[in-house]
């Protein structure tokens, strides 16, 4: 198949390299661009907190990586675990993939009581974390270290939507699929790009584009890039 990946360019590489070892051709057309945003990170925390690769990618060059990439970390999935093992982290947790996932995860190994944890996140975010855990009693102190920042949609993208050279476009995030439809609408496009198939990692990932009138939406059985590979397998037999 010929898909389109959306998603911020460095997990948009990790993601071609997997469907192209399936022997899909992707075309990556990055929506969004992670910018580092300055925190200060210099309280003691009793385990750090990760719902995104993003998080730990923008820890990497921050004063204080080596102090905190020594405490215990909380990934809400495998993706966000190899985004954190790269930063330095070495004691890794790995939830199941969403965020209902990965409170239940820190509820039942109950880190360090005597420090708040530390959650790194982005500034556009779709669960209450701290608010989640804090009904199990556990303190947590949100850092947000990075945004997404909207891009246009890119020449290529627009010639491929043009050429009907376009099977399906992989939506990883709400902000992404948004950032498609509103996308679409200023490029004058809107009918072509909502007309291929679109698959998305979960039902509020969909959201935007169903709003938008895409008629052919699918969505992952598990919110995870394997149950998203699965998603083209199916769409492609």
């Amino acid at each position: 198949m010929r898909i389109v990946l959306t998603r911020p360019r460095n997990d948009s590489e990790r993601t071609a390299a997997a469907l192209r070892a399936h022997g899909h051709a992707v075309l990556i057309a990055p929506l969004l661009r992670i910018e580092t945003l300055p925190v200060k990170l210099d309280q003691r925390y009793g385990a750090v907190v990760i719902t995104s690769g993003n998080a730990a990618a923008a820890l990497a060059d921050h004063p204080a990586c080596a102090a905190l990439t020594a405490l215990p970390l909380y990934a809400v999935g495998k993706r966000s675990a190899d985004a954190a093992r790269d930063a330095g982290f070495s004691d890794i947790h790995v939830a199941g993939g969403d965020a209902g996932d990965l409170v239940r995860l820190i509820a039942e190994q109950k880190p360090d009581a005597n420090a708040p944890l530390l959650y790194l996140a982005g500034e556009d975010r779709s669960v209450d974390l701290g608010g989640e855990l804090a009904m199990h009693g556990i303190a947590v102190e949100l850092a947000v270290i990075y945004r997404a920042v909207p891009q246009p949609f890119p020449a290529v993208l627009l010639a491929a939507l043009a050429d009907q050279a376009v099977d399906a476009v992989m939506h990883f995030s709400k902000r992404s699929a948004a950032q498609y439809v509103t996308g679409a609408r200023q490029a004058g496009i809107a009918e072509a790009a909502l007309g291929v198939r679109h698959l998305c990692l979960s039902a509020q990932v969909a959201a935007p584009l169903r709003e938008a009138g895409a008629a052919r939406v699918d969505v992952a059985k598990r919110p995870d890039e394997s149950a998203m590979v699965a998603l083209i397998e199916q769409a492609a037999s």
